[in-house]
């Protein structure tokens, strides 16, 4: 079954839509608009379709309530604008879905959220006790209390994750561009890709950006669809206008298709939905180790380390240039480090004790980061 296929028989699908969407070109929610890909929704699931809706305008509906012309920059006026608009949004979004008979829960989430496993887990109870009660959950980001530090930057990670979380058929990323195109789509010679089967159908396409109020743009999109896929999750990226085409299996916007191997839950989630707490510096024998052997990481490989975290936390492992090449769950606390580099784990064992006999990082609790999430291809993330 193709990625369009699962898409149009899903029985569970997750939309994201974009703030440039759903917003006049002075940041107001546009009712039409709002309408009309509540239509969509409301059709698809009155065929029984269970749909989980992922919003974002919550900022960019604060705007005209708040009287400011442009999306703020400073982050404690796009939480005041957040917490204005969230309300305008959800009520929208409830009255649009009442025409059909059917009700909306408000599901907000931080990073946190998802770093956090307990917090995980009762994410994905919330969200699936309110598809069994028939609910349409309207996800955003908590951007209320969001901070820097721990924030998506964009819904469509916080999509691409939820479609991972929920165990959902497809993810179908609305957005202000009808598809990725191998060129900019303004300038004329641009070609639509329509199927991404793999890393080489991208090669040389040049990821710009995009939207007129929202924080993303196509890097985030491809970077989600790549998180989706990985999870087994394909993936539609196409313009709102083409919601239902798009949840018919047509073939349209670009279609992203799963790969054949998709690691577990654990690494997708640690690999994603976690921040590194502090780094741990490696030598290139140590990289090699780790990235090219997959070995566990032993303190004798291990330069500097820099942070604030302890035992149990997400830690960034870097070469020795600082680039991070993989993420992984460190079994000592920050202060501990320091005297154990440099020295094997036989040797701390005689001199400090047995329990030191442990890795730094044990090769189930790590995983290799792919180039797009090394060299920060997540854009505003």
């Amino acid at each position: 079954m193709t990625g369009r296929q699962q898409i149009r028989e899903g029985a569970r699908l997750v939309v994201k839509v974009g703030s440039s969407s759903l917003t006049t070109p002075e940041g107001m929610i546009d009712s039409e608009r709002v309408d009309a890909l509540v239509d969509v929704l409301a059709a698809r699931r009155k065929t029984g379709t269970q749909i989980v809706l992922v919003s974002s305008g919550a900022i960019a509906a604060g705007l005209g309530p708040l009287g400011l012309r442009a999306r703020p920059k400073d982050l404690a006026t796009q939480q005041a604008a957040a917490s204005v608009g969230q309300g305008v949004l959800v009520a929208r979004y409830t009255s649009s879905f009442a025409r059909y008979g059917l009700r909306v829960g408000q599901v907000l989430l931080t990073a946190d959220d998802m770093m956090r496993r307990s917090h995980h887990r009762n994410a994905q109870r919330a969200l699936a006790r309110l598809l069994e009660l028939g609910i349409v959950p309207v996800v955003n980001e908590n951007d209320t209390v969001a901070t820097d530090e721990i924030r998506f930057g964009d819904n469509d990670r916080l999509a691409a994750l939820v479609a991972h979380l929920i165990h959902a058929d497809g993810l179908v990323l609305l957005s202000d561009v009808d598809a990725l195109y191998d060129g900019d789509p303004r300038k004329d010679g641009a070609t639509r890709i329509a199927e991404v089967r793999g890393p080489e159908d991208l090669e040389g396409v040049e990821l710009g950006t995009s939207g007129r109020v929202g924080t993303g743009g196509m890097i985030t999109k491809v970077e989600a669809a790549r998180i989706a896929t990985g999870a087994g999750v394909p993936v539609v990226l196409t313009a709102a206008a083409h919601a239902a085409q798009a949840l018919a299996g047509a073939d349209i916007g670009t279609c992203f298709h799963p790969g054949g191997r998709h690691p577990g839950t654990r690494l997708l989630w640690l690999a994603h939905a976690t921040t590194g707490r502090g780094r741990l510096y490696l030598d290139a024998g140590a990289v090699e180790a780790v990235v090219r052997r997959r070995k566990s990481l032993l303190p004798a490989g291990v330069v500097k380390v820099e942070g604030d975290f302890a035992a149990g936390d997400p830690v960034d492992v870097c070469g020795p240039s600082g680039d991070r090449v993989a993420r992984g769950l460190v079994n000592y606390d920050a202060g501990e480090i320091p005297e154990l580099l440099g020295r094997s784990t036989r040797e701390l064992a005689k001199t400090l004790g047995p329990e030191y006999r442990r890795e730094l990082i044990h090769r189930d609790d790590m995983v290799i980061l792919e180039p797009t999430i090394r060299d920060g291809a997540r854009g505003n993330v």
